[in-house]
């Protein structure tokens, strides 16, 4: 037997390394606006030191907690254009500035192993390229996590005894608010639109009515979202914050890595405040609101209770469709038409062939999938990953922001020493300021024109969902809750239904199933 030994030969590698640097400023930092645009400037010289490399983009998240990836839009952003293919490399100050928990982080460093991505962080020396990142992360991480839960810890304990006194006002205001130096005031045009929502529940429309409503009038919801859903008019109906008073601790942070946002179903203790902020409608209003929702029976509860409740909805009104049984045959008929709120023409529909018409629907979607969602998905995945003018734009004001932090800094060292008045340095400041907050809403506005993270996930979930779908002959209501958004009722020959990710497939209704009368 002969063994030949073949060295391989190396080729010089001629295309330079596409580098992209991480990062963030933590929420605890006594100068976070300097410090992000000194760091956006630093890597930008970086770039400049390594002629091998070439910069892909600047990734940087401002004020956010490194205990949880999941609320860091510019880390998603990199990971994902890292499994696109756009990145060779990537560089961050420390291992804290990347991850505190150290479960997430080796996920995270794991899976960048496994593409092609390498991570060099620059305080610590490691480069995931060259060592055994298994053994040498682990170490920093584990200081950086227990550092994070101290610190969280003593956070959590100074907005308990916030609460408790009823001072803590939170940091998130309900749509209707603003904050204004701590305290919660009225938004005036957001504030139209909560008592335009109650004053239709009273006159009886539903949630999903009032949705349509908003939707063809074409009323924004917060943060440039477009449309409103029915869970977010509920949220508003039951929300006492409308009638000026303060239910505190809803929700809770566990208190161990990762952490993670939780209901309150009576784990933690919850303080109720009244008078706590100006009310958008009178109590008397809100509390006929929460009778009449009793009288229906919660959102929740129906749903449990016939999986068709709140969904389907009629074509011509928008009111939703209710139960009835007629000779011991259950059908579903619009609202309006009903109770003689509507003139609507449209007609009933027998309730066990909408189970037959969804079934059907499922059978299809999954043979389909591959086809259908495979190919949408792949589509806005390569929408994504090619560069647009909403990145170049993003580099520009990540630049702006930087010169406004530098700005920022010169002015207070010279008010500091006594070159500027009091007058001069705070109209100075003031205008840097509303300059800071266009930037950044203008920022926000770019990378969602880029992307379309929530309708990309929700498709990938879809797709999941029906690749474990078994077809089966009877009723899947598990499968139904889970992918089914609303239904409208056509005309009486056949369905439509939305599926999350805003996918919509009509199926036709069975000739045993249409009612040629109301």
């Amino acid at each position: 037997m002969y063994i030949t030994d073949i060295t391989p030969t190396l080729q010089k590698k001629t295309e330079k390394i596409r580098l992209a640097p991480y990062c963030r400023v933590s929420s605890d930092s006594a100068d976070q606006l300097h410090s992000f645009a000194a760091q956006i400037r630093y890597y930008s010289e970086y770039a400049k030191r390594h002629p091998e490399c070439e910069l892909v983009d600047i990734y940087a998240d401002e004020g956010i907690t490194g205990t949880d990836m999941s609320r860091r839009d510019e880390l998603h952003r990199l990971l994902r254009d890292c499994k696109l293919g756009k990145v060779d490399r990537i560089v961050c100050k420390t291992v804290a500035r990347f991850a505190r928990n150290t479960e997430e982080l080796l996920t995270t460093l794991r899976m960048l192993k496994e593409i092609g991505v390498s991570v060099y962080f620059e305080e610590q020396g490691i480069d995931t390229d060259k060592l055994n990142m298994e053994m040498i992360v682990t170490f920093p991480g584990m200081a950086a996590q227990q550092e994070s839960e101290t610190i969280s810890g003593n956070v959590r304990w100074s907005i308990q005894k916030r609460m408790q006194t009823g001072e803590y006002v939170g940091t998130y205001p309900a749509y209707g608010y603003r904050m204004k130096d701590g305290k919660l005031e009225i938004n005036e045009e957001e504030a139209e639109v909560v008592r335009r929502i109650f004053a239709l529940y009273l006159k009886g429309y539903g949630a999903q009515a009032i949705t349509t409503i908003l939707n063809k009038d074409g009323i924004p919801r917060r943060n440039g979202q477009s449309r409103w859903y029915s869970k977010s008019l509920m949220y508003i109906l039951t929300n006492e914050r409308y009638m000026g008073d303060a239910l505190l601790q809803k929700k809770y942070r566990t208190e161990t890595l990762p952490h993670r946002t939780m209901r309150n179903d009576g784990k933690k203790a919850q303080y109720y405040v009244e008078n706590s902020n100006p009310p958008i409608i009178s109590r008397e209003m809100f509390e006929a609101a929460q009778a009449l929702l009793k009288s229906k029976g919660s959102f929740d509860r129906q749903r449990k209770r016939f999986p068709l409740t709140s969904i389907m909805v009629c074509p011509e009104c928008g009111m939703r469709f209710r139960r009835q049984i007629i000779d011991g045959v259950t059908y579903w008929i619009c609202n309006g038409r009903a109770s003689g709120a509507s003139q609507c023409q449209s007609r009933r529909v027998r309730e066990d062939m909408v189970y037959d018409a969804f079934m059907s629907m499922a059978d299809k979607l999954a043979d389909n999938r591959k086809y259908l969602l495979g190919t949408l998905i792949g589509q806005i995945e390569l929408l994504q990953s090619k560069t647009s003018k909403s990145q170049e734009r993003i580099r520009e004001i990540d630049k702006e922001l930087a010169d406004l932090g530098a700005r920022n800094l010169v002015i207070a060292r010279l008010h500091t020493s006594g070159v500027l008045n009091a007058t001069d340095y705070s109209t100075q400041t003031a205008e840097i300021g509303n300059k800071i907050t266009e930037l950044r809403i203008e920022r926000r506005k770019k990378l969602s024109e880029d992307e379309d993270d929530e309708l990309l996930d929700d498709l990938r979930s879809l797709d999941e969902i029906m690749s474990e779908y078994i077809p089966t002959s009877t009723f899947n209501e598990e499968l139904f809750g889970q992918i089914v958004e609303s239904i409208t009722v056509d005309d009486s020959t056949q369905i439509t239904f939305k599926l999350i990710g805003g996918i919509e497939l009509t199926e036709p209704i069975n000739e045993k199933g249409r009612c040629k009368t109301a």
